[in-house]
């Protein structure tokens, strides 16, 4: 008899998405809010990470974007609401800062913290909201 500590069932499954999606969904609730309510200051700060993929214009609105997609795309994947547009965006988000932590030399660890996020979020992107997700009350 298999051991539910090792089980693979759809039930399995969709526990372990939903953890993903709520502990990853809080973690960026908790992480975007202070940059939202950051201001024009930090929404610039954030923003000039975009110049070294070549988007050197308008810093406070990319800075802007990137808080508002981890703070709402925390919100939504919460909810499990628009998971895949909320994950696109926050796996945009952490390729920025992994080149951003990259670029300034950072050390590995630092690297990592958004790296982890990168990773989570396509797994979630490709994996979808899960079966307890408000996106599947209008799925057809």
């Amino acid at each position: 008899m298999k051991s539910k500590l090792f089980s693979s069932s759809n039930e399995s499954l969709r526990t372990a998405i939903f953890l993903l999606r709520v502990g990853f969904g809080i973690m960026f609730i908790l992480h975007g809010y202070p940059k939202i309510v950051g201001g024009v200051d930090t929404w610039t700060w954030l923003g000039e990470s975009m110049g070294l993929v070549g988007l050197g214009f308008a810093p406070a609105f990319w800075g802007f974007m990137a808080a508002l997609s981890e703070f709402a795309g925390g919100i939504l994947l919460v909810l499990g609401l628009f998971t895949r547009p909320a994950a696109l965006l926050l796996a945009f988000t952490m390729l920025i800062a992994t080149i951003m932590h990259i670029a300034g030399g950072d050390p590995l660890n630092t690297i990592l913290h958004p790296l982890k996020g990168l990773v989570a979020f396509i797994a979630l992107l490709y994996g979808g909201p899960g079966r307890y997700a408000i996106d599947n009350k209008w799925a057809p």
